[in-house]
């Protein structure tokens, strides 16, 4: 037998069934017309930006990183609830201004940014997260061919990373960013030839569940950022200090001591230096403020034994939920949350391996579960559903499609 990881607390069961956002899985299904279905829960985002905002220093804001989940009725929500968006395409842009979010509150970072994407960034007046020497020179030949000052900051590659992350964005070579060493000259320039200059971007790493390794990557961050603002000679407008707020996904994770992160943090807003003194300071995250709200539903369509193993066999799977399946960065696959949604609260009795419906062994929902008995019909829940689901996984992948999507 193996664990499933730890639900997120407050699922509670109605009737019997899984309650999202106060109604039952059934009812939601219901509406959607068909499973598989993302559900994410309203309540559940406000309750945890409201849980960020009380933990954090009030001088420091928060973005959200579009990224995590881009849809248009979870981007339209976000809008009052956070001070910036981060995107990482021209796609995201167009997304974030037909929710009619001001461009001004807008930050466009990755590594690999086409002149269409400079273009319409700028002519916007998104700030461009810049992530090399030559993008740079590319972003003020396009500001110049506009007649717009094209609004710059520069992401730094710092020579530190965050310490038991997920996925590492800084330390040694990355494609991500500018070395720090180069950052200074290259501001200078930037400011030089006209750029609206807008500060720095330093983002360390993802995933983090150590209070400790998070304090640790922010006072970095800040002394970082306050020697490249005096190598600079400018000062800074904007420091986005990244994020790396990580949930728990797997047996034996413990949430995030997010009033320690908060404590230690508002310890070092109260004596910042100099340089950073008039600066504005956020943090970037997404999966932290939606990937908890969301539930992936789908539907037991057969039930068959192989050589002594159960399998319960679903309409849903890896294009959905490739994070789920063990195929989107982890080492050594382990189960996520996941329940009978229609049998929730009832006493486990059977062992049984969760899958998909595609053509391939690697499409696992949870192996070797502990679960009550279920039957054709029955709903499945897979948790932590609300980040890099729908939209990080191969959905036309065997031609299934995508799942449909509901904010309740």
């Amino acid at each position: 037998m193996k664990p499933v990881g730890p639900i997120p607390a407050g699922y509670e069961s109605l009737g019997g069934e899984l309650a999202i956002g106060g109604r039952r899985a059934s009812e939601l299904v219901a509406e959607a017309g068909r499973t598989p279905l993302f559900v994410y829960a309203r309540g559940r985002i406000d309750a945890r930006v409201a849980e960020l905002r009380a933990a954090l220093p009030a001088r420091v804001g928060v973005n959200y990183a579009v990224k995590a989940n881009p849809h248009p009725q979870v981007i339209a929500h976000m809008a009052p609830l956070v001070d910036g968006f981060d995107i990482a395409s021209a796609g995201e842009l167009a997304l974030c201004l037909a929710a009619g979010i001001d461009p001004a509150r807008i930050s466009f970072a990755g590594p690999g940014k086409r002149d269409e994407e400079l273009e319409a960034a700028i002519a916007a007046g998104v700030t461009l997260n810049c992530e090399s020497e030559g993008e740079g020179t590319r972003a003020l030949a396009i500001g110049q061919r506009l007649g717009k000052a094209p609004r710059i900051a520069i992401r730094v590659n710092p020579s530190f990373e965050l310490k038991g992350s997920g996925m590492k964005m800084g330390g040694g070579a990355k494609p991500f960013g500018v070395d720090a060493d180069k950052v200074p000259a290259l501001a200078r320039r930037l400011i030089g030839e006209g750029a609206d200059w807008r500060g720095l971007h330093i983002f360390t790493g993802s995933q983090a569940l150590s209070a400790n390794a998070i304090i640790e990557a922010q006072g970095n961050v800040l002394e970082l950022a306050a020697n490249l603002a005096d190598a600079i000679g400018a000062g800074l407008p904007k420091l986005n200090m990244g994020g790396g707020f990580g949930i728990p996904y797997f047996p034996g994770d413990e949430p995030l001591d997010l009033p320690r992160v908060g404590a230690a943090l508002a310890e070092r807003v109260e004596s910042l230096p100099a340089a950073l003194a008039q600066s504005e300071l956020c943090l970037e995250l997404g999966r932290y403020l939606v990937g908890e709200a969301g539930v992936y539903l789908c539907r037991i369509v057969d039930r068959k034994e192989s050589h002594g193993t159960t399998y319960l066999v679903t309409d849903g799977g890896l294009h959905h939920q490739l994070a789920a399946s063990g195929n989107f960065g982890t080492v050594v696959r382990r189960n996520y949350p996941s329940a009978i949604a229609t049998r929730y609260g009832a006493e486990p009795t059977e062992e049984v391996n969760i899958v998909g419906c595609l053509c391939t062994p690697l499409d696992r929902l949870a192996d070797n579960a502990l679960m009550p008995r279920a039957e054709v019909g029955d709903l499945v829940a897979v948790f932590c559903a609300g980040a890099y689901g729908a939209s990080a996984s191969p959905s036309a992948f065997l031609g299934h499609g995508p799942a449909p999507e509901l904010l309740v």
